[in-house]
């Protein structure tokens, strides 16, 4: 369904020499440094701007019902009104930089009917995956082809770079569960407090994890069978936008612990696609750093985010819009007349 190739380094030792040549001490702009050589490596040299597009998927779980999370599932419909509305954290760092957001239904349990909303439902919410599998593996599939439709979509409107968010009571049980059985290691290494559960509802979710890998032992050879028996519909399609973006040779930023298992599964799907991920953050659950060192991943930011909504992505934005003005707007020592202080 995917076609990634990864991006050439042919270009490196020329675009690290103009980095290298700005007027300052040699990779005194730390992080920015990799960020600028990544945006020229994957859009070129002729990118000037940035044109980026956040988006929200969100999706209902049934495994929200059974005491996994401090809220009911019914918060995650109402949070989508609050989207919808501009009262959301996301609302107001999107407005603070002009970025466009979109909410995109997934699969909740009550179709939104809002036509700020795009409907990509798979369905009312995902089955209880500790009874059953969350969906079928055609629904897994259709949510691959609806993201990429999206996706390319973006892409024609001459978006470059992609910041993606999430919204699903119960979706950290869903990720926990993925990166447990991708990466092999137990529930009580993956599970996290989520919203903010207590210690009874943190034994639960445990629980109900191990309890539903257990009954799926069979069917999690590979990434697609384990988003059909564990994902969420929000998940599924993250997985299928993030492959879609990098088909398409753009930047994507990930967020937090689930849309980092996102692109896990994408990772494993199709390694290629590493090559566009900038990593925005450090999220306070606890196996989120496991994710990012599987990953490789050096994050932008560290200042003790747990709220998903893709709000940790928006915030590092401009600080990747920053690496691609001081690459074309810094002087060389050559043009400023400065005497290079690396030579």
């Amino acid at each position: 369904m995917f076609q990634i190739s990864n991006v050439s380094s042919q270009k490196d030792s020329a675009i690290k020499h103009n980095i290298d040549n700005k007027t300052k001490p040699l990779g005194a702009l730390g992080l920015l440094e990799d960020i600028a050589l990544q945006i020229i490596k994957v859009l070129g040299q002729e990118t000037q701007t940035l044109k980026p597009q956040v988006i929200i998927f969100a999706g209902e779980h049934g495994i929200a019902d059974y005491g996994v999370s401090i809220a009911p599932s019914a918060v995650t419909q109402q949070m989508v009104a609050n989207f919808v509305a501009g009262g959301a954290a996301i609302n107001v760092f999107c407005n603070q930089h002009h970025y466009p957001l979109q909410v995109v239904d997934c699969g909740l349990k009550q179709k939104v009917d809002c036509p700020e909303v795009r409907l990509q439902r798979l369905g009312k919410g995902t089955y209880p995956f500790q009874l059953q599998a969350a969906m079928s593996l055609e629904q897994v599939k259709q949510g691959f082809s609806m993201a990429k439709t999206l996706i390319h979509e973006h892409i024609e409107a001459d978006i470059n770079i992609f910041a993606f968010g999430e919204m699903g009571i119960g979706n950290t049980s869903s990720a926990s569960a993925l990166m447990s059985v991708i990466l092999d290691l137990p529930a009580t290494q993956t599970v996290g407090l989520g919203t903010g559960v207590d210690a009874e509802s943190f034994q639960v979710k445990t629980h109900l994890i191990e309890q539903a890998i257990k009954l799926h032992k069979t069917q999690l050879s590979d990434p697609m069978t384990a988003l059909a028996c564990l994902g969420g519909f929000e998940i599924v399609q993250l997985v299928g936008a993030i492959l879609a973006v990098a088909e398409r040779k753009k930047l994507i930023v990930i967020d937090g612990f689930i849309v980092t298992v996102a692109a896990l599964l994408a990772y494993k799907i199709a390694p290629e696609c590493r090559d566009y991920f900038i990593f925005a953050h450090r999220s306070n659950e606890q196996a989120h750093d496991v994710l990012l060192k599987e990953l490789s991943a050096t994050p932008l930011l560290d200042i003790g985010l747990r709220l998903g909504e893709g709000t940790g992505a928006v915030l590092a934005l401009p600080l990747i819009e920053s690496a691609l003005a001081f690459y074309h707007q810094m002087a060389s020592f050559e043009e400023a007349k400065v005497e290079n202080v690396i030579e």
